[in-house]
């Protein structure tokens, strides 16, 4: 009984890391390795079904431009915070499919979709840059992780996201589009508004070390807020309330800033 204790301790030891810029503790049972490993089956399968626009769009280029700043940005912070490991193995690809769903979502590995849906949202550079480094800090922070080893715990100590995905190879799949929100049939929520909050704050200051103005997220946000109506988009799904996301984002704001520079 001991040794079991012991043995446990040393896991969750392991398993416990904190979380870049925040430093939230946070349990992590799945092998990143292997989250990599299926996002980018997954994100090959959806791009198989969901043709993307060419490299030609100007709507493309957009994306891929922001996105590179974005990434560079976070990897510069990143190192320089001693946690590049967050970024270990990312072969970071941004593609735009043309579907009118408000919303944007990034797999671990940094493999990133926009749908055309949210661009009239966004409207702006900027503004795009709030969601895209949202989404991109979500994968950093390992929320899916989480996502995916509480749904892990359910099938049993022990089990691994190889053993599940032989196992039972639809289940796997569908917990993991289910931890990234992909897909609005799931009808599981995204993220925690726990999560939700983090990414917030990380993706503030990802885009003001790109060069973006994070002063432009509190009104994006309430765009987002006006699109929804009775249904609001998917990616508004679990956020916090309107008064309380803009709240957390002006109290963080002067720290966002402090990496600002245009």
């Amino acid at each position: 009984m001991k040794v079991a204790l012991v043995l446990g301790a040393i896991v969750l030891l392991h398993a416990c890391a904190k979380v870049p810029i925040t430093g939230r503790r946070q349990l992590n049972l799945v092998n990143e390795g292997e989250m990599m490993g299926m996002a980018l089956t997954q994100y090959q399968q959806f791009l198989g079904e969901n043709a993307p626009l060419p490299a030609s769009d100007a709507r493309v280029k957009m994306v891929r431009g922001i996105g590179e700043r974005l990434a560079a940005s976070a990897t510069k912070y990143l190192n320089e915070n001693k946690a590049g490991d967050r970024v270990a193995g990312f072969q970071w690809e941004f593609n735009v499919v043309n579907d009118n769903t408000v919303n944007a979502w990034c797999m671990p590995g940094g493999k990133v979709v926009v749908y055309t849906g949210i661009l009239p949202v966004t409207q702006d550079e900027a503004s795009l840059a709030v969601v895209m480094g949202h989404e991109i800090a979500h994968a950093i922070a390992r929320h899916g992780n989480e996502r995916m080893s509480q749904g892990m715990a359910v099938q049993g100590a022990g089990m691994t996201l190889e053993v599940l995905a032989a196992q039972k190879p639809g289940y796997a799949s569908d917990l993991f589009m289910q931890s990234y929100g992909i897909g609005s049939q799931l009808g599981m929520l995204a993220y925690s508004r726990k999560h939700e909050s983090e990414a917030d704050k990380m993706g503030l200051v990802f885009m003001a070390m790109a060069g973006y103005d994070p002063r432009v997220a509190p009104k994006f946000w309430e765009r987002m807020s006006a699109q929804g109506g009775a249904a609001p988009p998917e990616l508004l799904s679990t956020h916090p309330s309107d008064e309380t996301r803009i709240r957390d984002l002006e109290a963080y704001m002067p720290e966002a800033l402090k990496y600002y520079k245009p």
